[in-house]
C-alpha cells in the first residue's frame, strides 16, 4: 500500500511560509502561468533543480498553432482526434486549436522570438499533422528559446520569488483541499508552504524506462504526489515512445527531432531499405506509435539495435539552417547528417495520461491544479499528436489562471500530524541508483512498445518487490524520486494490465487490436479506491 505521506510530518514543528499562488516545477507550464498570475498575485516557484532544468528546454520540433490562411482551427482539431485512437475529449480538443494561436501571442510579447521567412512565421508540418501549423525557433531549438524567454522575465519579476534546489516531498490536504506542500530546503530542513491555490507543473515520469529523451529530473514526482494526496491519475498505460533517438556508442539518447522527417528525411533499414511504405500511408509521417513500432519490427527482422534515418538528399545548406542543434551535436560524434545516415532508436518520450483535470485545469483535490505534461487534460487521447504539448501548456496554463482568479480566500488553520502505523526503518544498503536502473529495465522490458498479459503481470511483481521503499526513512532527493518512479511505474502496469485491446501508445501483443466495444474508455486510478472505468 502507497502511503499518504512519505514521510511524517508534524506541521507544528516546522516553518510556515504563506504565498497567494504555489508553482511546482519550471518548463513552459511552470514559467508560463508563473508569469500570468504574477499579474496581481504573488507566486513561490518551486523548482528541484533550477528554472532551465526542464523537458521543455529539449523540446526541438516546435509548438502547433493554427497560423496560416490555409489552415484551420477544424483541421487541426481533426488532426489530434485521429492521433488520439478515439480517447481524446473532443471538448478539451477545441479548446486547444481555438485558443493556441492567442498563446503564442502571448509567448511572443513575453519574449519568444520564433523563426521567421519573408516577415512571416517559418512554419513546418510534423507527422499525423495534415497543414504546416509548427512555428519553430532557431532552427531545431524551440524548447531553448522559449525557455530563454520566459526565465528572464520571470527572474525580473517582483511578484515571482524561486527557489531553486528544493523538493517538494508532498502535498498537504484537509477535507479534500489543497492548503499546500511540504518542501524539504538544499540543506534539509523541512517547510510547510501554504498557499491559496497550487499548481503542478513537475513535468512527465520518461526516467521510468531504460532510454529516454527526458533529462533526469523527469522522475514523475507531480503525479505520484498528486495520487498520495487523492487526485485522480488518468491514462497513464498510454506512453509515446519517440520513434528516432539518436542511437549511437557513447552518446546519450539525444532525440532526432520529427521535424526532420517532416522536411522530407527517409527512415531505412540497416540493409538500406525504405520500409515505411509496408506499415502506413503516410510513410515516415505516419502517428508516433505507428513509426516507433515499425522501426521495432525492421530492428527484430534485421537483427539490428537501430534503424537509419537519412536526409543526405537535402542540401547541406537546409541541414544546417533547419536543424543547426542536431547536426551540430550529432558531429560531435562524428556523424555529418549532409552525408551519413543517423542510427536511431525509438526512446521513452511523453507521457499521455497524468493528473486529471477539467477544462480549466483544476483536479478533483480543490485548489489543486495541474499544467502541461504531467497533467491529462484530455487533448492528447492515447497518442499525442507532434508539438502539441507546448501548446497545451499555455493555453490551459491561461484557463487555470483565469480560475485562481474567481478563488476565494484559503481560510482556516489546517492541523497535520502525519505517522506511519509502524516505525519507519532504515533504507536498505542497496544504492538507490542500483534500484533505479533496475525499476528502468523492467519497465522497458515489460511496459515498454509492446506488452502482454503476462509480460506486465511479472514486472508488476517484481516492482512491487520494492514497495518496502514506503516504509523506510526517506531524507534525501534520489529517495523520495525512487519512490515517485516506483508509485508511478505500479500504476502504469497495473493500467496496461488492464487495458486489454491495442490502441494508440499502448501496445498488447496478446490484444493486438484496437475494441471501441469493450475499451473506448479511461482507465482512472485514486488512492484507496478500485480503478475506475469511465466511457468517452
Amino acid at each position: 500500500m502507497i502511503p499518504r505521506y512519505l514521510v511524517d510530518v508534524d506541521l507544528n514543528s516546522i516553518p510556515h511560509v504563506h504565498t497567494d499562488v504555489i508553482v511546482i516545477g519550471a518548463g513552459i507550464a511552470g514559467l508560463f502561468t508563473a508569469l500570468r498570475a504574477s499579474e496581481n498575485k504573488k507566486v513561490l516557484m518551486i523548482t528541484k533543480k533550477s528554472l532551465l532544468d526542464s523537458n521543455t528546454r529539449y523540446a526541438q520540433g516546435g509548438i502547433a498553432a493554427v497560423i496560416s490562411d490555409e489552415d484551420s482551427p477544424e483541421y487541426h482539431m481533426q488532426d489530434t482526434l485521429i492521433a488520439g485512437a478515439g480517447l481524446c475529449s473532443p471538448e478539451a480538443v477545441d479548446v486547444l486549436v481555438h485558443e493556441g494561436p492567442n498563446g503564442v501571442q502571448d509567448l511572443i510579447r513575453m519574449g519568444t522570438k520564433f523563426d521567421l521567412e519573408n516577415g512571416e512565421f517559418a512554419l513546418t508540418k510534423e507527422g499525423a499533422h495534415s497543414q504546416r501549423r509548427i512555428l519553430h525557433a532557431h532552427g531545431d531549438a524551440t524548447g531553448a528559446e522559449i525557455v530563454r524567454a520566459l526565465s528572464e522575465r520571470t527572474k525580473q519579476d517582483p511578484n515571482i520569488e524561486i527557489w531553486d534546489d528544493h523538493f517538494v516531498i508532498d502535498l498537504i490536504t484537509q477535507d479534500g483541499e489543497c492548503y499546500g506542500a511540504l518542501v524539504q530546503k538544499p540543506g534539509g530542513q523541512r517547510v510547510f508552504v501554504r498557499g491559496n491555490a497550487t499548481i503542478l507543473c513537475s513535468g512527465g515520469a520518461g526516467q521510468l524506462f531504460r532510454y529516454t529523451t527526458n533529462p533526469d529530473i523527469a522522475t514523475g514526482d507531480g503525479i505520484a504526489i498528486a495520487y498520495r494526496a487523492g487526485a485522480q491519475i488518468q491514462d497513464v498505460e498510454f506512453v509515446q515512445f519517440h520513434p528516432t533517438a539518436l542511437c549511437y556508442p557513447g552518446a546519450p539518447r539525444f532525440l532526432i527531432s520529427e521535424a526532420v522527417r517532416g522536411e522530407g528525411a527517409y527512415l531505412r533499414n540497416i540493409k538500406g531499405e525504405r520500409f515505411m511504405e509496408r506499415y502506413h500511408p503516410q510513410l515516415e509521417l505516419a502517428p508516433r506509435d505507428v513509426v516507433a513500432r515499425a522501426i521495432v519490427d525492421e530492428m527484430e527482422s534485421c537483427k539490428s539495435t537501430f534503424v537509419y534515418i537519412d536526409i543526405t538528399h537535402e542540401s547541406e545548406e537546409l541541414i544546417k539552417h533547419r536543424f543547426p542543434t542536431i547536426y551540430e551535436y550529432c558531429l560531435n560524434y562524428g556523424l555529418d547528417m549532409s552525408t551519413d545516415w543517423i542510427p536511431v532508436a525509438p526512446a521513452a518520450h511523453y507521457m499521455m495520461g497524468g493528473v486529471k483535470t477539467d477544462l480549466h485545469g483544476e483536479t478533483h483535490v480543490r485548489r489543486l491544479f495541474a499544467c502541461g505534461e504531467v497533467s491529462s487534460t484530455g487533448v492528447h487521447g492515447a497518442n499525442r499528436l507532434a508539438s502539441n504539448s507546448l501548446s497545451e501548456a499555455i493555453v490551459f496554463g491561461r484557463r487555470i489562471i483565469e480560475r485562481i482568479q474567481e478563488l476565494p480566500p484559503l481560510e482556516g488553520d489546517i492541523h497535520i500530524r502525519a505517522e506511519s502505523e509502524a516505525p519507519r526503518t532504515e533504507i536498505p544498503n542497496q544504492a538507490v541508483v542500483e534500484k533505479k536502473l533496475k525499476l528502468q529495465k523492467v519497465m522497458l522490458r515489460y511496459a515498454g512498445l509492446k506488452r502482454s498479459a503476462k509480460g506486465l503481470q511479472k514486472g508488476h511483481d517484481e516492482l512491487s518487490r520494492q514497495l518496502s521503499i514506503f516504509d523506510s526513512l526517506m531524507t534525501k532527493r534520489e529517495d523520495y524520486e525512487f519512490a515517485n518512479l516506483l508509485n508511478c511505474a505500479l500504476l502504469t502496469t497495473m493500467a496496461a494490465l488492464g487495458r486489454e485491446e491495442s490502441r494508440g501508445g499502448h501496445y498488447r501483443e496478446d490484444f493486438p487490436e484496437r475494441d471501441d466495444h469493450a475499451w473506448k474508455k479511461h482507465i482512472v486510478f485514486k488512492r484507496g479506491e478500485d480503478s475506475i472505468e469511465e466511457w468517452i
